[in-house]
């Protein structure tokens, strides 16, 4: 049930009264656009149907994406390191390591995680596996193995609907699903639960001068800072962020998986909207080599395999952004760029910590420059090399490429100009920067702020 957004709240003491105006989030419609067809890679046909899982008719609920060449295709992803992981992830997990880094497609459905379900989770999980097998060619399927990985995205601790589910995918035919703009779009939107908008990206690229196509979609806007790895790094330990990348280049599996985890550090483990880490959190590429006909799979000792790897990470990055930009109820897009640090990982750690500290997110929602509290959230992070506080600067950096404004110098803070931070902090994408003084290594981390709205959405997420 939608409850009536306030556009004013009021707090009261025993002795004042203030008013604070809710303020309205952009517009996110112009992040989705028509891509053109021939940007998206070939060998692949995908679709998302309604299959019941979601109330309304009208709303898709189940994607199904199949790799039609001929070549064998290589799979890679990334999984949640929650504990809790859901039933799709440890079925997919299995998939991927009976076939040594080998699948065919991808089943999805949204509208319920298939989390926290025990064993009749694990049962449906696989359900839904063997149902998309038999959607393939009898040609290309695995005579002992499965060839489908499962994704899952809602609420956490419900059992799916199987039986509609199951009818949803053996319902389709090849002449349901396609390879144009209208498909991936289908897809995307059965992706979607608190999204805004159905998030895909294509681009073309050139390898030894051959060019090849990479595609993708995510999901999520809220529960969103993930923390993935490969599923041979499956140990203990951030809505849901799901995602997929198809490309029709040639990769063998273990170099797909080593690109993979490269990227993901530096895109996908790269983002928080609320710092909470999901159950479901999963990232797939396949790589089915239909660009070229048959051809030779790409490894690790291939010249080649750094641009590809770059290439992976240029573009997850950039669907990875695309989740913040949703973040549920935010109204800004914030860079967090740490430098001058001694490793990678400091970095990253102390990006995290800034971009998931609550005191730093409701200033950036407030637009006031409490610098104090980015320094508290970066001096919290225990680091390879201690911090030295008087070689720490910060600088608020506007995206329309204006004069940056230091708000502290080598441990010194700045006499700020008020007005001018207010005017940087008032736009809806800037940069805050920290640089440690300590080393070469830098990191980057994508965030938003905390609104009203977010509390508004997720007090009443299940109604």
């Amino acid at each position: 049930m939608n409850r009536p957004r306030p556009s004013i709240w009021r707090r009261f003491s025993s002795t004042s009264s203030s008013t604070i105006v809710v303020k309205p989030g952009p517009s996110k419609a112009r992040h989705h656009a028509p891509i053109s067809n021939d940007s998206f890679p070939h060998g692949y046909s995908l679709t998302g149907v309604h299959c019941g899982v979601k109330k309304k008719p009208s709303v898709l609920d189940l994607a199904v994406i199949l790799s039609t060449s001929p070549n064998p295709t290589s799979a890679a992803a990334c999984f949640t390191r929650n504990a809790f992981k859901a039933a799709p992830v440890l079925v997919s997990k299995d998939v991927l390591e009976k076939t040594s880094g080998r699948a065919r497609a991808i089943v999805t459905n949204s509208g319920c995680a298939n989390a926290v379900t025990g064993k009749q989770g694990l049962e449906d999980a696989w359900a839904m596996v063997k149902a998309t097998d038999a959607l393939l060619p009898k040609k290309l399927k695995s005579q002992d193995t499965n060839d489908t990985l499962v994704m899952s995205t809602g609420v956490i601790g419900q059992n799916l609907p199987i039986s509609k589910i199951l009818s949803g995918i053996s319902s389709l035919v090849p002449t349901s699903l396609g390879s144009d703009f209208a498909a991936w779009e289908r897809a995307a939107k059965a992706f979607m639960t608190t999204d805004t908008f159905p998030k895909i990206r294509a681009r073309t690229f050139t390898l030894g001068g051959q060019t090849f196509r990479m595609a993708g979609m995510d999901k999520g806007a809220g529960m969103i800072h993930p923390d993935m790895g490969p599923p041979s790094d499956f140990g203990q330990l951030h809505a849901t962020l799901l995602g997929c990348i198809l490309t029709d280049a040639a990769v063998s599996p273990k170099a797909l998986q080593s690109a993979l985890t490269y990227a993901v550090d530096r895109s996908f483990n790269s983002i928080s909207v609320d710092g909470d880490m999901s159950t479901n959190d999963t990232i797939i590429v396949l790589a089915n080599g239909a660009a070229a006909g048959e051809t030779k799979e790409m490894d690790e000792r291939d010249p080649l395999f750094p641009t590809f790897r770059d290439e992976l990470t240029s573009f997850a990055a950039e669907l990875a952004q695309l989740v913040v930009r949703d973040g549920e109820g935010a109204t800004k897009f914030v860079t967090v760029s740490v430098e001058g640090a001694p490793t990678f990982d400091d970095a990253h750690r102390i990006a995290s910590s800034i971009s998931t500290s609550a005191l730093v997110k409701t200033a950036l929602y407030g637009e006031d420059a409490n610098w104090g509290r980015i320094l508290a959230a970066t001096g919290s992070v225990s680091l390879s090399t201690p911090i030295d506080p008087y070689r720490v600067n910060v600088t608020f950096v506007p995206a329309d490429g204006s004069t940056p404004l230091p708000v502290l110098v080598r441990g010194e803070p700045e006499s700020v100009d008020e007005v001018r931070a207010k005017e940087i902090l008032s736009e809806e994408e800037f940069e805050v920067k920290v640089d440690l003084g300590l080393g070469s290594e830098s990191a980057q981390y994508w965030t938003c702020d905390f609104s009203y709205e977010y509390v508004r959405i997720n007090g009443d997420y299940r109604s």
